[in-house]
């Protein structure tokens, strides 16, 4: 007699089968966050036979999820299962609903490119092996943007199709120009079909970018994905307990807490000024000093542990072969699953007035960096080695962006800035940014707002420079969910402490809270709840939303 395999030992079985599936078939993106090590020999293929083929093998996962039963396993098998059910429901969103690949022809830039920046994110040496995987990549650009040219039609977005297009005017010699300043830290017997392969790369460029151009008055799709799609990502994946017009509400009333905090700021430090901009290699300096004593602070306070190993988060300078690319994604290598004792570096440039609204603050003071992108570093490398390899991946920006944009607020409230006024108040200025992410999120994934009036609302209402709140926009458009996951993770973060305090009165321990909740961070707060407090209301409350 056969007996059937236990719940669990069946879970673990197929998240491991999906997850290698899941490597090798994720979309890629500007985000950080979402970077994955892909297998050897990969290259992307958004051909038609490969996105039928993704059905299908989604098709097959979903049908031996269903067959699983954890009700009569204990509560951390059942948020396993409940994990793997939104990993399965988020590409059912990107394949079917969000449909980037059939509706975004900045999609296909990403897919083409998005690979040969993040090759280019970890540090030198450069070896045979990386240089040839290089090259597979760009020889690989004409082939996706071929098969751009046939899955984008009526239904592509023109705006979408205009944002593109800006980019792509100076795609093509960005590449050259990257390669060209790469190709010194390569192999010399790998010159030859870099460069072949760098051209054939930009002339693929210009010719999607010329196809664009002549089809640009055939895409009639609209940005909005409209309240149906946006709802099974918010429910179905996200796992959130809210109807997007509550989300609303919560977004509202923090821009309102926002703007008090950032005015009271600005009259206790009302005699301040902003600290003058140190050159490159003492800002890198700086950095690493500060990154020491921030890590010294939150032990001392006895708000974080720091596990010995956990690895660094050092600011490095910008490589001449990677600072033409980085409108492509954020410069920051964060390393992988594989590595992670490797230190995460934020590449950065030399400090001037005209940077950037996030780059600006860090120059001015590297902590406003390592209290937010650092954490990505450190809650990653945790997560990483968390003793459940089904918690070991991303899955949602909700719980991630919460617990750093959290940390924002709670250094700030803890002291850690009260030395420096002005970092004080770009940490209450960027609360403003992130309530305000939710109002535009929503507004462009049920069509209230036109990407050009988001960009408006970013560039005027926060205030950022014009640059930055364009390309937020168009992020933020084409992913829906991830501009609100900032201020809703750490909503959702704030009520389970609060729960925690209730429930745990004078032994409530707020390191050990916050130890968890790093380790935790690839899990929806909701499920977070329920396994740490016994409450699967917010779940529940999701799982009707969603019905």
């Amino acid at each position: 007699m056969i007996l059937p395999m236990p719940a669990h030992a069946e879970l673990s079985t197929l998240a491991e089968e999906f997850w290698t599936w899941r490597l090798a078939t994720q979309p890629d993106s500007y985000d950080d966050i979402t970077r994955v090590e892909r297998p050897s020999g990969w290259v992307p293929d958004w051909s038609p036979a490969a996105i039928a083929a993704r059905r299908a093998a989604l098709s097959g996962f979903a049908d031996r999820y269903r067959t699983i039963d954890p009700s009569t396993e204990d509560t951390s098998v059942q948020v396993d299962h409940r994990l793997l059910g939104s990993a399965l429901a988020r590409v059912h969103w990107e394949l079917d609903l969000l449909r980037g690949w059939q509706r975004n022809p900045g999609f296909y830039v990403d897919q083409a490119l998005v690979p040969v920046y993040n090759l280019l994110l970890a540090p030198a040496p450069f070896g045979t092996e990386r240089a040839h995987t290089l090259v597979a990549l760009l020889r690989q650009v004409p082939s996706t943007l071929s098969q751009a040219m046939t899955n984008l039609g009526g239904e592509t977005v023109g705006s979408f199709a205009e944002h593109a297009l800006g980019l792509l005017a100076h795609a093509d010699q960005d590449v050259v120009t990257a390669m060209s300043a790469l190709a010194p830290h390569l192999p010399e017997e790998c010159h030859a079909d870099l460069a072949a392969a760098t051209g054939t790369a930009g002339t693929a460029l210009v010719a999607y970018r010329d196809w664009l151009r002549r089809h640009r008055d055939e895409f009639r799709g609209a940005v909005s994905i409209g309240p149906g799609a946006f709802g099974y990502f918010l429910h179905r994946v996200a796992l959130l307990p809210y109807p997007a017009t509550r989300l609303l509400e919560m977004g509202r009333q923090e821009w309102q807490r926002a703007v008090a905090t950032e005015t009271l700021l600005r009259h206790r430090y009302r005699h301040s000024r902003p600290p003058e901009l140190p050159d490159l290699p003492t800002l890198v300096a700086r950095e690493d000093v500060a990154e020491q004593a921030v890590r010294r602070f939150l032990v001392d306070e006895g708000i974080l542990g720091q596990p010995t190993g956990l690895r660094r988060y050092r600011f490095a300078p910008m490589p001449d072969y990677l600072a033409p690319l980085t409108w492509l994604g954020v410069p920051h290598h964060a390393s992988g699953q594989s590595r992670p004792g490797e230190d995460a570096l934020r590449y950065v440039t030399e400090p001037g007035p005209d940077l950037p609204y996030f780059p600006l603050a860090d120059a001015r003071d590297p902590r406003c960096g390592i209290i937010h992108e650092g954490v990505h570093a450190h809650q990653l490398a945790l997560s990483w080695r968390h003793p459940d390899p089904v918690r070991r991946h991303y899955y949602d920006s909700t719980p991630n962006e919460g617990v750093a944009f959290y940390n924002e607020e709670l250094m700030l409230r803890s002291g850690l800035l009260d030395d420096e006024p002005t970092s004080a108040l770009f940490v209450a200025n960027a609360m403003r940014l992130r309530a305000l992410r939710v109002e535009v999120d929503i507004g462009l994934a049920v069509g209230d707002l036109t990407l050009a009036q988001a960009a408006d609302q970013l560039a005027e209402r926060v205030p950022m420079d014009r640059e930055t709140a364009v390309a937020e926009a168009a992020f933020f458009a084409g992913n829906p969910g991830q501009g609100l996951s900032y201020q809703i993770g750490k909503l959702q973060i704030l009520a389970l402490l609060n729960d925690c305090v209730q429930e745990q009165g004078k032994a409530f321990d707020l390191m050990a809270f916050h130890d968890r909740l790093w380790l935790e961070g690839n899990v929806p707060l909701a499920l977070q709840r329920w396994e740490l407090l016994g409450l699967r209301d917010e779940v529940d409350v999701a799982d009707r939303l969603a019905s």
